[in-house]
């Protein structure tokens, strides 16, 4: 089964950022999409904002 949402560790092995700046990631895809804080960002979220093919992102999630 495949996962919906992406974490900073995710972002972190797709970037090659900090983890520290992938939080800030999540929390500028958070503040555009106007999300709540306990509300969880999407892969699909996560590609749309960095501009990235899901299908490439897929392959660092699994």
């Amino acid at each position: 089964m495949k996962r919906v949402c992406i974490y900073p560790k995710d972002i972190q092995r797709i970037t090659g950022k900090s983890e520290r700046q992938c939080r800030n990631i999540i929390a500028r895809i958070k503040k555009e999409l106007q999300k709540e804080k306990h509300q969880l960002v999407t892969i699909q979220e996560f590609c749309d904002y960095m501009g990235l093919e899901s299908t490439y992102v897929q392959q660092f999630i699994n």
